[in-house]
C-alpha cells in the first residue's frame, strides 16, 4: 500500500510536464500540490513501506525491497523513456504484488496464475495508454512504442498480445485447474472485452478510442482476478 502510494506520487512528480497536457486535472499538474511536497510524501511512503516489509520473511523482503522498490524508482527516473521496457516494468511491478502476497503466507503456487494474468493485461493496458498519451509524451521527448513505431504497429502488437493472453488464460480451465465458473466469467469479463478493445482500435485508431480502451482494460484486470477467485471455490 505504501509502495503504491509512493510510486503513484513519484510518477506524478516526474510526469508533471506531461500531465499538464494529458491530465491537467491531476494534483501536481493543476498546481494543487507542490512538486517538492509530492516528492517528500513519496519518500515518506517508501520509508514506511520498507519498515513494514522488514517485519516479514526474507522472500517477501526480497520481492518488495530488493526488486519492486528499485524497479519503481528506476522506472520513474529512467526506464519509462525506453519503448516497451517501461511498459514491461510497470506490468512486472503489478504482478510482483501477487508473488509478494504468496511469500507472506508461504504459499506462492495459487498466486502464480493471477500474477501472469495481471502482467499480461497490464502490459496491454500500458501500451494502449501510451497511444492515448502520445501528444503529451511527444512534447517532452518520450520514446514510447507508439511514438517510435507508429499507430499501426502498436495496434498489431496489442492484437497479438491480446490473442496470446486470451488463449493462455483459458489453459487453467481446459486443464481443470479452475472450475467451469472461471471459464464463464473469463469469457464475459476478459475475453469479450479484449476482443472489443482490439475491434475498437482496428476500426477507430485514435486517442479517444485509446482512452476508452484503457478504461475497459482496467475492467478486464478486475474481472480476470474475480474469475480466478470464483474458479477456486
Amino acid at each position: 500500500m505504501f509502495y503504491t502510494a509512493g510510486a503513484n506520487t513519484l510518477n506524478d512528480y516526474f510526469d508533471y510536464k506531461i500531465d499538464k497536457i494529458n491530465r491537467p486535472d491531476r494534483a501536481i499538474s493543476s498546481g494543487l500540490v507542490l512538486r517538492r511536497h509530492a516528492l517528500i510524501f513519496s519518500l515518506f511512503a517508501f520509508i514506511l513501506g520498507t519498515l513494514f516489509a522488514l517485519q516479514l520473511n526474507k522472500n517477501s523482503q526480497l520481492v518488495s525491497i530488493g526488486i519492486s522498490l528499485p524497479l519503481i524508482i528506476g522506472y520513474n527516473a529512467k526506464l519509462k523513456y525506453f519503448p516497451l521496457i517501461g511498459n514491461i516494468v510497470v506490468a512486472l511491478i503489478l504482478s510482483l504484488s501477487f508473488i509478494y502476497a504468496g511469500f507472506i503466507f508461504d504459499n506462492i503456487k495459487p498466486l502464480i496464475i493471477p500474477a501472469v494474468l495481471a502482467f499480461g493485461l497490464t502490459l496491454i493496458r500500458e501500451i494502449v495508454k501510451d497511444m492515448a498519451d502520445v501528444i503529451g509524451d511527444k512534447s517532452v521527448g518520450l520514446k514510447t512504442f507508439p511514438i517510435i513505431y507508429g499507430e499501426n504497429k502498436t495496434i498489431v502488437l496489442c492484437t497479438v498480445l491480446s490473442s496470446l493472453l486470451g488463449i493462455g488464460s483459458f489453459v487453467p480451465f481446459i486443464t481443470g485447474y479452475y472450475n467451469i465458473f472461471y471459464g464463464i466469467l473469463l469469457i464475459l469479463t476478459v475475453e469479450i472485452p479484449l476482443a472489443v478493445v482490439v475491434i475498437l482500435l482496428l476500426n477507430k485508431p485514435n486517442i479517444a478510442t485509446a482512452k476508452r480502451s484503457t478504461k475497459l482494460l482496467k475492467f478486464c484486470t478486475l474481472g480476470g482476478l474475480f474469475s480466478i477467485y470464483i474458479g477456486t471455490i
